[in-house]
């Protein structure tokens, strides 16, 4: 019988950055760690951000909603501020 996925507490960050507060500008983020292995739902979220492949970088307004997804793939983007 194959063996099923089991989850591990001691796998995955030990600590994540505290998530900046909303600005009213652009800000960049970069897609660090590949979405193979995660749930669809992950691999969906970083779609959505426009982020398609390892080391994809995207330029977006920011907002509320790109928060709330930004904070969903945490582990695998990094957010900075774009200066204008």
């Amino acid at each position: 019988m194959a063996r099923t996925f089991v989850w591990h507490r001691t796998r995955g960050p030990k600590h994540t950055p505290k998530e900046q507060a909303p600005t009213s500008g652009m800000v960049e983020v970069r897609q660090v760690k590949s979405g193979i292995g995660h749930p669809a739902v992950m691999r969906r979220t970083l779609a959505s951000i426009g982020l398609h492949h390892h080391q994809d970088v995207v330029v977006k307004q920011d907002s509320a909603s790109l928060r709330g997804q930004i904070k969903h793939v945490r582990h695998l983007v990094t957010v900075t501020p774009v200066k204008e």
